[in-house]
């Protein structure tokens, strides 16, 4: 192989390696954020209101029969 052929096999490599880690940047930047965001809801949510939003069956009927 020649020095120009593996100059530019190296450069690309650098460059997908580049873009590899930018989107992993971007993904852990989002990841970051909706932790976050999650984090507060739970902290400024009342627990009953969230339970119940997750499973609203739930609670909404009473057997009365013995």
């Amino acid at each position: 192989m020649d020095i120009p052929l593996l100059s530019m096999a190296l450069s690309q490599g650098q460059v997908q390696q580049q873009a590899s880690m930018s989107v992993m940047r971007q993904a852990i930047g989002s990841a970051e954020q909706q932790g976050d965001a999650f984090q507060k809801l739970l902290n400024t949510a009342d627990t009953q209101a969230l339970q119940h939003a997750a499973q609203p069956h739930l609670g909404g009927n009473i057997d009365l029969k013995g």
